[in-house]
């Protein structure tokens, strides 16, 4: 039996604890010292346990409990090939013990061996009535090597044991999702209310399932109960918000992530969600104090920099964007949306050396969409930067080849240089790939499209 400081029968730890002060040696039973153990363990008091593990083996050399405590521990330490010798040693003198089976094929597992950790731990469900935690470990190992059918099963059997054995739910839920399998999801968890009808987790997870499918009034209803459940169950509350969004409630929204504040510290989700429903109902005031609450909150959350500059970038106050935008990448320099936003507001205000500064970072994190190396290369002909220019475009064109946006200004670009057989390569490649964008070339390069050789290249091949 485990205890802890605050148990009235604590007395063996506390002898203990005053023992490793004073050094005197005193004696405990072999039991004690499982207990004390054990109570290091779950409080993650590895150096304290394993100083409790010798002097227990000291007093009691022939205990295997104490001897199994000491495997756990050398796992745990990655040093697995003397937990093996000392888990051989131990099965030669009980091998009727199941939790030599469990400890053996925890050390399959860390050996990325789970097929054999399986094949153990059937073996130790051979050897005991109390089979609930080996279904779990099995579904674990299952989990490892993505048979999500097989660990679905296991764990279906731990919850048939423990109807109370929600780690179990969420991972069949999670086999469920990961095998796309929503309906076959809400069936079961339909069947596992039926027999649990205030089971708060099951309706959650049931209303998560709705609202993965869109069947959003099915979604409130299960969220509903939910809380009638609990109706301290934040998830439920969060979950209820983010459903009445989608049905545009949106005052109701508010209400339900309101009452989150209330019961747990406020999260940045649940601040952010309330700003933007203020601001879908038009209560810009309000959507901008709970935008500002939710970076303070959290100054890491990507999406409250992003909601507080969209917000000033549609309407129209760019200045206030970019101060935020700003702010923003001065915390995560490394974030790409934060860039575009960026390159966008500066190209409004016709800040166009920083937007091309922007783009051309956004291109540097990785970002490689069509619009951005555009947007860029657009810019350095603005800014009178040709052989940039032509060097954006030759890189975007290796990512999409034939496309005709890129040739046409790629033709400009070197008719503009006077390198005319490149031009002339582009044009014909832009025309053959789509003639509706010709007109970029006067929209681009007006004293290009005006050339001879273009106009009679353009007359040739329309």
């Amino acid at each position: 039996m485990g205890f802890s400081h605050d148990d009235n029968n604590n007395l063996p730890l506390t002898k203990f604890e005053s023992m490793l002060k004073t050094n005197h040696v005193l004696f405990f039973d072999s039991e004690e010292f499982e207990n004390i153990i054990h109570h290091y363990l779950n409080q993650g008091k590895i150096a304290l346990a394993k100083k409790a593990i010798k002097l227990g083996l000291d007093q009691h050399p022939t205990s295997i409990n104490l001897k199994l405590f000491r495997v756990e521990i050398l796992v745990f330490e990655d040093k697995l090939t003397e937990a093996d010798n000392l888990l051989n040693e131990l099965h030669s003198l009980d091998p009727m013990n199941e939790e030599l089976y469990i400890q053996k094929a925890n050390i399959y597992s860390k050996k990325d061996d789970h097929a054999q950790a399986i094949k153990v731990l059937k073996k130790a469900l051979q050897l005991t009535d109390d089979v609930v935690d080996l279904y779990s470990l099995i579904g674990m190992e299952y989990l490892f090597l993505d048979k999500f059918e097989e660990a679905k099963a296991y764990f279906m059997k731990c919850l048939e044991s423990d109807f109370e054995d929600y780690s179990a739910l969420y991972n069949i839920i999670y086999c469920f999702e990961f095998l796309d399998q929503n309906e076959e999801a809400i069936s079961y968890l339909n069947m596992f209310i039926d027999k649990n009808p205030y089971c708060e987790v099951a309706w959650h997870q049931l209303g998560k399932q709705y609202f993965i499918l869109k069947e959003y009034t099915k979604a409130l209803t299960s969220f509903d109960f939910a809380v009638i459940s609990d109706d301290t169950f934040v998830g439920a509350y969060l979950e209820r918000g983010k459903t009445l969004e989608k049905l545009k409630r949106y005052e109701e929204a508010i209400e339900n992530y309101l009452i989150t504040l209330k019961l747990d510290d406020p999260t940045s989700y649940a601040l952010l969600r309330i700003g933007h429903c203020y601001e879908k109902t038009d209560n810009y005031d309000l959507a901008l104090q709970y935008y500002d609450r939710t970076v303070h909150e959290d100054p890491l959350l990507d999406k409250g920099w992003i909601a507080i500059t969209k917000f000033h970038n549609a309407r129209g106050n760019y200045q206030r964007a970019l101060y935020y935008i700003n702010k923003a990448i001065n915390i995560d320099s490394e974030n790409v949306v934060y860039w575009k936003l960026y390159s966008q507001i500066n190209h409004r205000l016709n800040f166009f050396e920083e937007a091309e500064r922007g783009y051309e970072k956004t291109l540097d994190l990785g970002n490689y969409e069509l619009n951005t190396w555009l947007s860029r290369g657009d810019l350095l002909i603005k800014l009178g930067e040709v052989k940039t220019a032509i060097h954006n475009f030759e890189q975007a064109i290796e990512f999409y080849p034939e496309n005709a946006e890129i040739e046409y200004r790629l033709a400009g670009l070197f008719f503009f240089i006077n390198e005319t057989d490149k031009g002339t390569f582009y044009l014909k490649n832009g025309l053959s790939h789509n003639q509706e964008y010709a007109f970029i070339l006067e929209e681009l390069f007006p004293k290009v499209s005006n050339k001879i050789m273009v106009k009679n290249l353009l007359k040739t091949n329309l």
